[in-house]
């Protein structure tokens, strides 16, 4: 069923969005529920398709191409279209570099309008914008080098009035600039604060990956971002409110990042101490997974 799918699809135009959204939600579910062997399968005949890549490419156009809703919750047909395409690609970016599959057609995306669809959201619906962080981490996961996917990089006409330690970061960097980093990282804290359960999820993901990203990179530009005192005051504004426990997977993701990079400005012993104590006085056994899985991963670090 796989084949005819994908063959329908390439025949669509993004405007078609009541036949292309189940289709790409289809294809999307296919390469996830099945077992490794089929999914190595469905990659290569998705990948192999050109007329399926070159329509996923102008569906992800779409995303600054249209104007804003005037409802920002509402998930439009458009949108909802714009979250399935942004999925997939994310999706064929991990299992085209984890099965090492032959790619016919590439992708190409401008950074900068990517970057920009985060962080000036521009109403966007909070499930667009976890779709797109699902694909900004998995391009940066492929440190922007997976055959999939051709990024372009900075405009380099206004290269010669920047200082040159900022134009050696950019290149350090690249296709990053060192401004956009920061851009990104303000706008993933701000949107830390709405506090809604799966945009939380995908942003620490996002922020992680991105941390770990710039230390591959520029270990001092990783180091400075990861030790921003606006994170501090971040972390008192998550914990403010009806819940003001640790043992939240987003705090408790935070922190580790935080430990990681050895960030004593943002995470001190006292914090530590007050986690390990909710912990020693919680029932574990009825945590829930996401939880449990953050906490583990703190202890670990700790």
């Amino acid at each position: 069923v796989l084949f005819p799918v994908s063959n329908l699809c390439g025949k669509c135009r993004p405007g078609d969005a009541d036949l292309l959204q189940p289709s790409l939600n289809f294809l999307y579910w296919s390469l996830h529920q099945t077992t490794p062997c089929s999914q190595q399968r469905a990659v290569a005949v998705l990948l192999s398709n050109v007329s399926l890549l070159e329509l996923l490419q102008k569906v992800l156009e779409c995303t600054w191409l249209q104007s804003p809703p005037s409802q920002p919750a509402y998930l439009s047909p458009e949108d909802a279209l714009l979250c399935s395409g942004w999925l997939l690609v994310a999706s064929l970016l991990s299992y085209q570099h984890r099965y090492n599959t032959e790619v016919h057609q590439t992708i190409s995306l401008d950074l900068r309008e990517v970057l920009n669809a985060v962080i000036f959201r521009k109403k966007k619906p909070i499930l667009l914008l976890v779709s797109i962080m699902q694909f900004l981490r998995a391009a940066l996961q492929q440190n922007f080098s997976s055959s999939l996917l051709v990024i372009v990089g900075q405009n380099t006409t206004q290269g010669d009035m920047q200082p040159q330690s900022s134009s050696l970061q950019d290149t350090a960097l690249h296709p990053f600039a060192m401004g956009q980093v920061f851009s990104l990282v303000v706008s993933l804290q701000n949107l830390l604060v709405h506090k809604d359960l799966l945009l939380s999820q995908a942003v620490v993901a996002c922020l992680e990956t991105l941390v770990e990203y710039l230390y591959v990179k520029n270990q001092d530009v990783a180091l400075h971002v990861a030790s921003q005192p606006w994170h501090r005051f971040l972390l008192f504004t998550l914990l403010s409110g009806g819940q003001k426990s640790f043992l939240q997977p987003e705090v408790l993701r935070l922190m580790t990042l935080f430990l990681r990079y050895q960030s004593t400005n943002i995470i001190s012993q006292k914090e530590i101490s007050q986690i390990l104590q909710e912990a020693a006085e919680a029932n574990l056994a009825e945590l829930p997974e996401a939880t449990s899985r953050a906490l583990h991963l703190f202890l670990c670090q700790v």
